[in-house]
């Protein structure tokens, strides 16, 4: 969807500052909100896709001054009370309590067979690769358009890369399709692939650089 998150390609925002020796986690809630979204994640109440529109969907001063976990903790809790697992009253009565005692001790539930579950996949990773009965459209060397919408829900297609020329470098297989995946329409599997697209096509600068995007067959057209 068109919003502040979709900065690719935009200016103004001051400086990368890289921090040195940067820890994992800069504060304790930062480790639960990692331990929390990705134990959502792991049982199946939503899934990644449906997770990123979370984020798509905060508010823009929200969006720019709550940082990385910030986004992740307004996506469990907008995701949460969408599927059901906590209602909004509940969720704001505890965010109150808490904020009344930070330092309340917090109920535990153990799972050890979902933390072994989670372990795996953060170590391995969770394929999104499907197989189809249908051969890509596109190979390697073709000359495509990515298509020009402007969508209201979930996209993978950066708004700055919309309606631009470019080449196929590399055919991917077919992956989950998380334009829809990411509003209940099912995983759709489509043919994943890399495309070049020279920066002077994006941002008419005369040089030589390119980005390479990945891109599904959905998003693309042919030149």
């Amino acid at each position: 969807m068109n919003g502040i998150h979709d900065v690719g390609g935009m200016d103004g925002f001051g400086k990368i500052v890289i921090e040195e020796n940067e820890p994992l986690f800069h504060e304790e809630w930062e480790r639960r909100a990692f331990g929390l979204l990705n134990g959502a994640l792991g049982q199946g109440w939503f899934n990644l896709d449906e997770m990123r529109h979370g984020i798509e969907r905060m508010g823009p001063v929200e969006y720019l001054t709550s940082g990385y976990y910030g986004h992740w903790t307004a996506t469990l809790a907008t995701l949460l009370v969408e599927k059901g697992m906590v209602d909004a009253e509940e969720l704001e009565s505890r965010t109150q309590a808490f904020l009344v005692q930070p330092d309340r001790e917090m109920p535990r539930n153990e799972n050890p067979d979902l933390v072994n579950h989670m372990q795996m996949v953060l170590k391995y990773g969770a394929s999104t690769h499907r197989e189809i009965d249908v051969i890509p459209k596109y190979q390697i060397g073709d000359r495509v358009k990515t298509i020009n919408i402007s969508p209201t829900g979930h996209t993978r297609l950066p708004r700055y890369a919309r309606a631009k020329y470019g080449v196929i470098q590399a055919v991917y297989g077919a992956h989950v399709f998380p334009d829809g995946h990411a509003h209940g329409k099912g995983e759709g599997p489509e043919y994943l692939y890399s495309v070049r697209i020279e920066a002077d096509e994006l941002w008419g600068s005369n040089q030589s650089e390119a980005v390479y995007i990945d891109l599904w067959e959905s998003h693309l057209e042919p030149a």
